[in-house]
């Protein structure tokens, strides 16, 4: 009964928009329109639709608009890739039945008919403008020509035109756009840019296999409900329709963007815009070609952002769409380096593949080639690519890191011989100050070694080496251990003043350690002693006296980041907040990437970020994960690092990489913005578990709660909760670098919206 049934219903649908094709006034041979006169145009029977001149530019184009309805929406256009037509310009229904336009001296153009003699024409109420011949039959409609609109009683079909929409360029620009849909002959419904072939890898949406058959057409109806069927009477709903009491009007449109939605105007409701009902993806950044060569989208503000490849400009201002080119010129003289991008996913077009590669080796493949222009790496498969770039889009789960081959500008050489002059120069007086410089240095360092060889100056000593102290010594310095700092998982720290400078400094006493050699310790203390970087805590010296092992450390004299965000009668403004979460990810990027040997911290939190006199924020305790027992630094259920804080994979048996320290930041983040604990029983239900209450609010665009009555710029705000949220993805594959969490906080790169942090470990 059901195809039965659906094949009535077709039935019925094509005896009404006959019935309604009668109702409407016939335009007789003869008849023309000119923009330049008050007879621009013929509307349908009810006043509904206009056929027509429109402004279009300097000019006019024809087309077909709801006239009833203010801002004028177009909803088709004849000749959509021609110039706007001249105000002189006359629209005819010749004698012969056709459509003409005519300008001046100029050629015919034939806007409708052609094949068949026509007799009259009309603008019907459903939006389709018609030409009738002598026994009233349709010899041509706008219905079968569409440009990126449906209407009602419209259809797709798989083997007969119309086959497909073209979207426009923009809402007011009706000339063929970017993007395409298509009714295929395999029953798919499927999108692609519009200038590619139909192939998979170019498609970016489809509707889904629904035991097609033959003859699948897509409708819409009155209702506004929009299927597939075939001729067996199998239908997939795409969107249900609405309440046919509300007197809505509907249309279909493959907008500008790429994204086919269906859209709504209430007659008997205030609305004074057209209303979304249905679109075929959320994701802005979903159509390919959406950007152009070179070019990749991501998502800001849940709006599409083109941004060129590492290394390229755009090849216009005006138009941040339409690609970007090299900053510099390929020839012998330019040295190259690589640039990563993480999570971007292109069109792939590989003219060389090799496999089993680490990223060092594919980078060293690239350099030796000169063909290869940019690498996509992924599951050690190195994949060489020359340009341009087509259909880049930020795709969490796609999980491959493009290496971009950038070059330095080259000199114009007008300008190198000017620049030969001044580099002379500029040597001339470099060595003039070296040789002056040498002979200082030399005085003072020999003084200074004299000075250590004599039992000296402990100042002298921090600058040039890491100092070894004696169990007896640092006693004496922190007055027999008296004055406690603080204490941890790792040991307890007190005070102490170093006898011969007087500098104050915190000695930590490691209390359980790993019962290894010297050798390996002394190791350890060469590594920490190699890193030096303003948001890091200077190691000034160690003590391994039997089975003492105790640490030196710079003195930091406003304490921890706990104190000042938990402690604090006042908490600290927005943007030392801001700051503070700055200086402490630039620290943990250089102990990730910078410094000589890399380490991972393994228990960031405020308890380890310590703060010294100018209140500049300073990671603590690195290094020291190698160092301890098991049983120490596994503070939770056997997991290194602070209840809170740890990253799902130690409770996962994954492999642990940096990206664990970048789980820990985020929740410190999360704390910073707050000026809360991660864990607070104190708190509502609902907000007990900061991360969870951050990203409910930051979901329901409330995230004015997170901060109460402080004054925030919101966008501002909303930045540093993107970071963070994006730092906690359970997935660690999707949390950024740190290199790129000091990009994303210092407001210099886009920060896609991000998903819920917890869908990776949902889906397991």
């Amino acid at each position: 009964m059901a195809p039965i049934f659906c094949l009535f219903l077709v039935l019925i649908t094509e005896f009404s928009l006959a019935t309604a094709q009668q109702r409407n006034s016939i335009i007789s041979l003869g008849s023309s329109l000119s923009p330049a006169s008050s007879n621009s145009f013929w509307s349908s029977g009810s006043g509904q639709f206009a056929f027509g001149f429109y402004p279009n530019g300097d000019g006019f184009s024809i087309g077909i608009w709801y006239a009833t309805i203010a801002p004028k929406t177009v909803i088709w256009t004849a000749k959509r890739d021609d110039p706007p037509f001249h105000r002189d310009s006359k629209l005819l229904l010749g004698d012969d039945g056709r459509l003409v336009l005519r300008q001046g001296e100029d050629p015919e153009i034939t806007i409708a008919g052609g094949n068949q003699t026509g007799s009259s024409a009309s603008m019907l109420d459903t939006g389709n403008f018609v030409l009738y011949n002598s026994r009233s039959e349709i010899v041509w409609q706008s219905f079968n020509a569409p440009t990126d609109t449906f209407l009602p009683r419209q259809k797709l079909r798989q083997f007969a035109e119309p086959k497909e929409l073209f979207s426009s360029v923009s809402k007011d620009d009706h000339s063929t756009g970017k993007f395409r849909i298509l009714m295929q002959e395999d029953g798919y419904l499927a999108q692609y840019p519009a200038d590619s072939p139909n192939l998979v890898e170019y498609g970016y949406w489809d509707s889904g296999i629904h035991g097609a058959g033959n003859n699948v057409t897509l409708n819409f109806d009155d209702k506004g409900q929009l299927y597939l069927l075939n001729t067996s009477g199998n239908i997939k709903n795409l969107y249900d329709g609405g309440d046919v009491s509300d007197k809505l009007m509907y249309r279909m449109t493959v907008d500008a963007d790429g994204i086919f939605r269906v859209y709504s105007y209430g007659l008997n409701r205030s609305d004074d815009d057209w209303t979304v009902e249905w679109s075929s993806s959320s994701n802005k950044c979903l159509p390919k070609g959406l950007c152009g060569q070179n070019q990749y989208c991501s998502l800001m503000n849940q709006e599409a952002v083109c941004t060129c490849l590492p290394g390229f400009v755009l090849i216009d201002e005006g138009q941040k769409d339409l690609g970007c080119n090299r900053n510099y010129v390929r020839n012998g003289n330019v040295s190259f380096n690589f640039d990563e991008l993480d999570n971007v996913a292109w069109l792939e077009n590989s003219y060389s593949t090799l496999h089993n590669k680490s990223k060092f080796a594919c980078k060293d493949e690239c350099l030796k080639d000169y063909d290869c222009e940019v690498v996509l790496y992924k599951d050690e498969k190195c994949m060489k690519q020359k340009l341009p770039l087509k259909f880049g889009r930020f795709q969490l789960n796609d999980q491959v890191t493009t290496l971009v081959k950038v070059g330095s500008r080259e000199f114009k050489k007008e300008k190198q011989s000017k620049v030969l002059i001044v580099s002379v120069a500029v040597l001339s007086v470099a060595f003039t100050v070296l040789a002056i410089s040498g002979v200082l240095i030399y005085k003072y360092r020999v003084k200074g070694y004299k000075k250590l060889l004599n039992g000296g100056n402990d100042e002298l000593i921090e600058e040039f080496i890491l100092r070894s102290f004696t169990y007896g010594e640092l006693e004496q310095a922190t007055n027999g251990f008296g004055e406690v700092l603080g204490k941890g998982a790792s040991g307890t720290v007190f005070k102490g003043i170093l006898s011969n400078s007087k500098r104050a400094v915190a000695v930590k006493r490691l209390e359980t350690v790993v019962a290894e050699g010297e050798r390996e310790f002394l190791n350890e203390m060469k590594v920490i002693g190699r890193t030096h970087h303003k948001n890091l805590v200077k190691l000034l010296g160690y003590c391994h006296d039997g089975t003492n092992r105790l640490l030196v450390y710079e003195f930091m004299s406003n304490g921890s980041l706990a104190d000042v965000l938990f402690k604090s009668e006042t908490k600290p403004r927005w943007e030392e907040r801001v700051r503070i979460a700055v200086n402490v990810a630039r620290g943990i990027l250089y102990l990730h990437e910078e410094c000589e040997t890399q380490i991972i911290h393994c228990d960031i939190k405020p308890q380890n970020i310590l703060m010294d006199e100018r209140h500049c924020a300073k990671v603590a305790d690195f290094g020291l994960s190698k160092l301890m027992n098991p049983n120490q630094t596994r503070t939770y259920t056997g997991v290194r690092g602070t209840r809170g804080y740890v990253a799902p994979e130690w409770h996962m048996n994954l492999a642990i990489t940096v990206k664990a320290d970048v789980f820990s930041f985020g929740i410190m983040l999360l704390e910073i913005i707050c000026c809360r604990r991660s864990l607070d029983p104190d708190f509502a239900e609902a907000e007990v578990i900061l991360a969870d209450w951050v990203f409910h609010c930051f979901d329901s665009d409330r995230l004015d709660k997170l901060v109460q009555d402080e004054k925030v710029d919101k966008s501002k705000l909303e930045r540093m909760v993107r970071v963070g949220i994006w730092c906690i993805q359970d997935d660690p594959s999707l949390r950024p670098s740190m290199k790129k969490v000091v990009l994303m906080l210092e407001g210099t790169v886009d920060i896609p919206t991000p998903p819920s942090p917890t869908s990776f470990i949902s889906s397991i």
